[in-house]
């Protein structure tokens, strides 16, 4: 087990476990139901990962907390609505036995005779166990992340799960308040939220009628046969505004009808044509039920990030390709493209960092793999490639050897990686004119590119696994802003000058590359990624195994790879 994996383990957990057996002392019916650490009329009988948190709970006196004289307490009443709508938070209702909450509470008023000790014993435990489930699900997520490093797991193991449900719960005169309290303060968070209680609503709407394909795409002014319902399906999703014209007992496709595709091919990362090709009508024809599902495990990976940072930070989203640099309420300040690692054998992995330096004109010292699987082909088919492209053959330690035609033996040295190669600083030089250091395990770190034109292609994985920013120049100036001499002229000249400038920050930026296919924009807008690289389906998979969710994270077997 990683260490990242274990401190997620210690933050479920909390306290050690303890014996199964019960407490010489343990003389109610509710501690030895506590003790056993499993429940049969739960759906998932066996708590015994809250069993500790439950005794702690309970402790001294064992009484019971959610009933008075056999009748449901007013809390009580709102934690059972909250579990009851929990899939509007995007988590499962039955993990927290929602639909059973009804039947339980109409078992408590028997008309013949009051609910039996253990019968009482028996509810309270239940709601008990669920909430707690319930408030860590909300606040840490159902899966075990594994791709945050230490620091910023480290306070999640000083949560009181007892102690918020003795002081935040049992006597709150607005309970649902206070779980909101245990969510992720995000507006992003929010309006994922907002927007997954739209989705559930349309769904429920939704006929399942699915718009013919056809065997050539149809352009702007072209004949389609479902028009109508074309129309009708964008109206619904937001993209044909209600008032209008969309083109009536026709099968012209044109007008507005056309600008409302656009819209939707750009809300779902396809080029903005207006084309009816294989791409949009697959996309139109998707179930909303996966869109809920997006929204869902968004939801779930919003769970994983940390609730505060120490300055705002940089989040790369890799299937969205895009760059924001936050405020300190977490708005976007900065926002730009870029291109993320190639979905096979260069994924760009998910992890958190901090940003310390920031490089003008950086040498691009190749990785041996690249080196060897493919510089040194080319040196074998032309010897003056490395000549041609800016590059130069130094020794392990930064010597030059030659920056012109490679014989024989140097290229033996450089196929054996006794020798290396680096590209000199320039505007052809793979990483542009400004990178940006986070140490890593994986080697990974943003920089600028040559390649300006990959920014005008809508799917962005290029990449060796490093990442791409359309404009460095501006995010250097967004680094730099508390340091106010880097001036946007300074900044500008250190770019385009001839020597190469090495700037630690004053103060270390948050950087953290996550992985969403659902993305809401602060206008409530909702954006629907291609799951480039089946993160979302693993993580599906594991969630569909139940309660507790264990196994590995999204991003197991993602070692560190050679980086340009």
């Amino acid at each position: 087990m990683t260490r990242v994996a274990l401190l997620f383990t210690l933050t479920i957990l909390l306290w050690p476990a303890v014996a199964q057996s019960p407490p010489s002392d343990c003389g109610s019916t509710l501690c030895r139901v506590v003790a056993s650490g499993n429940l049969p009329s739960l759906r998932w009988p066996d708590f015994s990962d809250y069993r500790a948190q439950a005794r702690r709970f309970y402790e001294p006196g064992y009484i019971f907390v959610w009933t008075r004289d056999g009748q449901l307490t007013g809390q009580a009443a709102a934690v059972i609505q909250a579990l009851a709508t929990a899939d509007t938070k995007g988590l499962n209702s039955a993990d927290y036995d929602g639909p059973r909450w009804s039947g339980r509470v109409a078992s408590l008023g028997h008309a013949d005779r009051g609910p039996s000790e253990y019968e009482l014993a028996e509810f309270d435990l239940a709601l008990t166990v669920s909430v707690m489930r319930y408030v860590s699900d909300l606040h840490f997520g159902r899966a075990n992340p594994g791709i945050f490093h230490s620091e910023f797991d480290a306070g999640r193991e000083r949560f009181d799960l007892p102690s918020f449900l003795q002081q935040r719960l049992l006597h709150s005169a607005d309970v649902k308040a206070a779980l909101e309290e245990m969510e992720p303060p995000y507006e992003g968070y929010r309006q994922t939220e907002q927007a997954l209680e739209r989705y559930i609503v349309l769904a429920h709407e939704d006929q399942g009628a699915l718009l013919p394909l056809t065997k050539k795409p149809i352009d702007p002014g072209g004949q389609y046969p479902a028009v109508e319902q074309l129309a009708g399906l964008l109206r619904r999703l937001g993209d044909l505004p209600e008032n209008a014209q969309a083109t009536a007992n026709s099968t012209n496709y044109a007008g507005a009808l056309v600008d409302a595709v656009k819209h939707f091919q750009v809300r779902h990362g396809l080029d903005a044509d207006g084309r009816l090709g294989k791409g949009t009508l697959a996309e139109l024809n998707t179930p909303l039920t996966d869109r809920i599902q997006q929204l869902q495990l968004t939801l779930e990976r919003w769970r994983w990030v940390p609730h505060n940072f120490p300055r705002p930070p940089i989040v790369v989203n890799i299937p969205e390709f895009e760059l924001r640099a936050l405020d300190g309420s977490y708005r976007t300040e900065l926002e730009m493209k870029v291109v993320v690692g190639k979905a096979y054998h260069h994924q760009t992995p998910v992890f958190a960092a901090n940003l310390k330096q920031v490089i003008f004109r950086p040498y691009w010292n190749v990785p041996v793999s690249i080196q060897r699987d493919e510089l040194v082909p080319k040196l074998d088919r032309d010897s003056s490639y490395l000549m041609k492209n800016h590059y130069e053959v130094v020794t392990p330690q930064g010597k030059v050897v030659t920056n012109g035609i490679v014989d024989a033996p140097t290229l033996a040295q450089l196929r054996s990686g006794n020798l290396r190669i680096r590209q000199t600083p320039g505007p052809e030089n793979a990483l542009g004119l400004a990178a940006f250091m986070f140490p890593n395990e994986y080697d990974v770190y943003l920089h600028g590119t040559p390649a300006m034109e990959l920014f005008a292609k809508s799917r962005r994985d290029f990449s060796h696994g490093c990442i791409r920013a359309e404009n460095p120049q501006a995010l250097a100036a967004w680094v730099l802003q508390n340091q106010p001499e880097w001036t946007p002229s300074k900044i500008s000249a250190a770019m385009n000058g001839a020597a190469t400038v090495y700037l630690s920050l004053d103060k270390p930026i948050p950087v953290l590359i996550v992985y969403a296919t659902a993305v809401v924009l602060a206008n409530g807008e909702v954006r629907f990624f291609e799951d480039i690289y089946q993160q979302d389906a693993e993580l599906a998979a594991l969630l569909a195994t139940g309660y507790p969710y264990a196994g590995k994270s999204t991003n197991a077997g993602l070692g560190p790879r050679p980086r340009e």
